[in-house]
């Protein structure tokens, strides 16, 4: 009999002792997410698809007239733009990315891995494919991701009010058909036009320069009295003269 209860306790404590185990464990893992889940705190010097992963939330972050590279590398400029978007959602900005910043980008984001406020069907109004423009379908529909990404962080300094999106992604024959520019950033799928609502165009276009687009095009510059123009071009290219840019 005290064989038998010896042996009962033995396992009960062995179990115990995996379970345990088990909650150490998992216990830094991130939640899991429809769209992408962190598995690692991460902070500068790291480098990965999920460093990428990050930058690509938070591209919209890196501070006046600065543009952060999607790279995978976690650098001082992935740790500035990570500090400015904690300090944006009332986080601690000590820029690292750890479980109460995963969770904050959980939040913000659908399942299609679009912020909440923006979706793929807003950037793309000329077909369902994402073909036909200078860049394979595949890339434009890439490069839409980064632009809602960084639509959602003006959104957001703009007091989390609608932002509107008039155009987006175009293939060769939409772009014709509305008389755009023969080398369009809507070509690129990296583009977005945004029309007046509870912002002015010149507010938006000022506003713009802090959320990491290199291209900024609005009233004052030709063609552009009606809409503000955003862009990810190579290098960059401000001009609103009626908004003093």
């Amino acid at each position: 009999m005290f064989r038998r209860t010896s042996r009962f306790l033995l396992s009960f404590v062995m179990l115990m002792a995996a379970a345990l185990a088990g909650v150490v464990a998992t216990a830094g893992t991130a939640q899991a997410d429809g769209c992408y889940t962190w598995s690692r705190t991460l902070s500068q010097g790291a480098n990965g698809a999920d460093v990428t992963q990050l930058q690509i939330r938070v591209a919209g972050h890196p501070g006046s007239g600065g543009v952060l590279a999607i790279d995978g590398d976690y650098g001082p400029a992935t740790t500035a733009a990570v500090k400015r978007f904690q300090s944006a959602y009332g986080l601690g900005s000590d820029g690292v990315a750890g479980p109460a910043t995963f969770s904050k980008l959980y939040a913000l984001q659908d399942d299609d891995c679009t912020p909440v406020h923006f979706s793929y069907g807003e950037l793309n109004d000329c077909n369902s494919t994402w073909a036909g423009g200078a860049v394979s379908a595949a890339t434009a529909k890439s490069n839409a991701l980064r632009t809602m990404w960084k639509l959602e962080a003006l959104r957001h300094a703009l007091g989390d009010q609608p932002v509107t999106v008039t155009s987006g992604f175009r293939s060769q024959a939409c772009n014709d058909a509305v008389g755009g520019a023969a080398g369009s950033r809507h070509l690129y799928g990296d583009a977005a036009d945004l029309g007046a609502g509870p912002h002015s165009l010149c507010k938006l276009a000022q506003q713009a320069r802090s959320h990491g687009f290199n291209g900024i095009l609005g009233p004052g510059y030709p063609g552009h009295s009606d809409h503000t123009h955003v862009d990810h071009r190579a290098s960059r290219f401000w001009s609103a003269s009626s908004c003093g840019i």
